[in-house]
């Protein structure tokens, strides 16, 4: 009951969820995760996404020893802005919330971090994530920002 309309969101494509007049068929969003349209890609770390509606659903990997704290230097706290829905598929991920508390996030685990985070890797680590989609691609393009600096 719902349409597709293609848009380009910040290098990454996406679609937009509408209902139109007539609604004669439904698309099912799906997309196998290593079809991502990548977003971003520097020393290993590797951000695929796409929109669908509202939020951004992303293929995240990170190789050992990847720490996201420097390149998160000018967000606000110097922490990542944005909240995140995830299930991590392989390896595991330590989190730093504003207040100092940490934790690891392992495979098999359904996290959600709220804005106000840092994360960093001990291994390989592969995640899907949920994330607001205007958010998520403000924080790309930092991220990008940063890596060119």
């Amino acid at each position: 009951m719902y349409q597709m309309r293609p848009r380009l969101i910040h290098g990454c494509v996406g679609g937009e969820m509408y209902a139109g007049e007539k609604k004669t068929r439904r698309i099912t969003v799906k997309q196998a995760r290593n079809e991502l349209p990548t977003c971003l890609e520097a020393g290993g770390v590797c951000i695929q996404g796409q929109d669908w509606g509202n939020f951004n659903v992303a293929r995240i990997r990170f190789p050992e020893g990847a720490d996201a704290t420097p390149l998160l230097e000018g967000m606000p706290g110097n922490l990542c802005p944005v909240p995140h829905w995830g299930t991590v598929l392989k390896g595991s991920i330590n989190v730093r919330y504003a207040d100092g508390t940490e934790e690891c996030v392992k495979a098999g685990d359904v996290n959600y971090w709220p804005p106000g985070h840092t994360v960093w890797v001990d291994e390989d680590y592969e995640a899907v994530e949920f994330s607001p989609g205007v958010e998520m691609a403000e924080l790309i393009e930092h991220l990008k920002s940063k890596l060119a600096d």
